[in-house]
């Protein structure tokens, strides 16, 4: 969509006291501390703070802020917890930050059908606790779920390592409540597990960042939760082995409830970052696969593993970790969330969410790899193996900011090229917001962009949704 920047309404007086008026005082603020809080997420060192940040409560409050801003063009950039790694929440300099945080209970957990109807802003570690009290599971997992909102896994279509046996968000969300640029209120669907009723007007919020409603409230799918669960952690002595085995372990016909590729040196890092030395493994060793398997049976797991284990001996592996305890389970998956911020303890970095057909991730390692040494880069690469899904975090370390912002994006064009060639695409779960954009033209034509484009004007024609993201 074309930038609206300069058309847009500059925020004045009248409006931050017709938001006041609405919210009343505690609903919004415009105290630098907070700006600054609300001008960033967790993108690089980008901030972009707003004029004011505003707080509803309520649906209909969403509905009486979008209803002034449309008429008076100004642009709103919703915001959930702010966990996000491409930008989706960095407003436009001086424009409104609406955050969904203040709309953060769960409303009904309907154990007779498998659902839950929840506000966007309730945390989704709160969300799955709560269901896994009435023996229920919601599977969607983000690294960041105990701090993430169920807003904001929706706006990005969220996976997390449970995906690969599970599903991601949009395989969960079965109706929601959105707010409309203008200030409509809809439904987009029904509380059925089928519907072909019309467009899937549900699944098309599902992903949209923001960019073509704000959602209010949602009605989520839930299943039994599983009784049983053993994880283990696997050294391999290359990291093209590790990712070759991924495929095998599928093609032997088991499907984990977790397969996550980390390698040695984010192992190194999440270890220090946990003061968890015993987690390094012997010299030698390039890369891990931490694998889980879950069910209601223990023979029937008993059997995946050892299934598992003939699969990995014919891919180079280590002394093979295996999780005994509820508390060493804890540990490795504690690990493997951390890593995210591990790595940024060390060097700011640039986090690529590739994704490819799960057989081509040796091709896509060894890529990457490739492409560092040709631009001067070094990458921590760890992710949801298991879906093709890997995180390549490129480190600053001790670039010059031309190095930084020059030389890096080329290399970064490369990998999305070279993700794109194997029939990948450019992210799998953190969406393209607002440091994406740029590389789009490599997975679409002028078509596809064309009819996307389409969309977000037939929705937000005035273009005051989360300007800047995605197109």
């Amino acid at each position: 969509m074309t930038e609206k920047n300069n058309e847009y309404k500059s925020l004045d007086v009248q409006d931050i006291e017709f938001f006041k008026h609405l919210l009343g005082e505690k609903g919004c603020s415009i105290e630098m501390d907070t700006l600054l809080k609300y001008g960033s997420d967790e993108t690089e060192d980008i901030s972009s703070p707003p004029g004011i940040v505003l707080f509803p409560r309520s649906t209909d409050e969403v509905v009486g802020v979008m209803k002034y801003c449309y008429d008076h063009l100004l642009p709103v950039t919703p915001r959930g917890a702010g966990t996000g790694l491409s930008g989706g929440a960095i407003p436009i300099p001086g424009g409104i930050s609406l955050s969904i945080e203040k709309m953060n209970r769960i409303l009904e957990i309907d154990e007779r059908n498998l659902q839950v109807t929840t506000e966007p802003g309730v945390i989704t570690q709160v969300l799955q606790e709560a269901v896994e009290e009435k023996g229920l599971f919601y599977p969607p997992d983000p690294a960041s779920k105990g701090s993430c909102f169920i807003g904001g896994n929706i706006a990005e279509n969220s996976g997390g390592p449970k995906a690969v046996k599970y599903g991601v968000t949009k395989d969960y969300v079965l109706n929601l409540e959105v707010v409309l640029a203008n200030g409509d209120l809809i439904w987009t669907g029904a509380n059925v597990l089928k519907n072909a009723t019309g467009y899937n007007l549900t699944q098309l919020m599902v992903g949209s960042e923001g960019t073509l409603g704000i959602i209010t409230k949602a009605v989520l799918r839930l299943i039994p939760k599983p009784g049983r669960d053993m994880l283990m952690l696997v050294p391999f002595r290359s990291g093209e082995k590790a990712c070759e085995a991924v495929s095998a372990i599928f093609q032997k016909g088991i499907t984990p409830s977790g397969l996550e590729f980390i390698e040695r040196d984010a192992l190194i890092m999440g270890s220090a970052f946990l003061n968890s030395p015993e987690l390094i493994s012997e010299e030698g060793i390039e890369a891990h696969l931490l694998i889980e398997v879950d069910g209601n049976w223990e023979d029937e797991l008993m059997r995946d593993v050892e299934l598992i284990y003939s699969v990995l001996e014919n891919y180079d592996c280590g002394e093979i970790l295996f999780a005994d305890s509820a508390a060493q389970k804890d540990n490795l998956w504690r690990l493997r969330r951390s890593l995210g911020e591990a790595v940024k303890s060390k060097s700011l970095y640039k986090e690529e969410d590739t994704v490819v057909p799960r057989a081509e991730l040796p091709v896509l390692l060894n890529g990457v790899k490739s492409i560092g040494k040709k631009y001067g880069f070094n990458s921590v690469c760890y992710g949801h193996a298991g879906d093709g899904n890997l995180h390549v975090n490129i480190l600053k370390e001790d670039m010059s900011e031309e190095q930084w912002q020059v030389t890096v994006k080329k290399g970064i064009r490369e990998i999305f090229e070279l993700c794109v060639s194997l029939g990948g695409t450019l992210s799998g779960e953190h969406g393209i917001g607002l440091v994406q954009k740029e590389f789009l033209d490599i997975a679409f034509d002028e078509k596809q962009m064309s009819v996307q484009q389409a969309i977000k004007t037939a929705l937000d024609p005035k273009g005051i949704l989360n300007p800047g993201k995605v197109y």
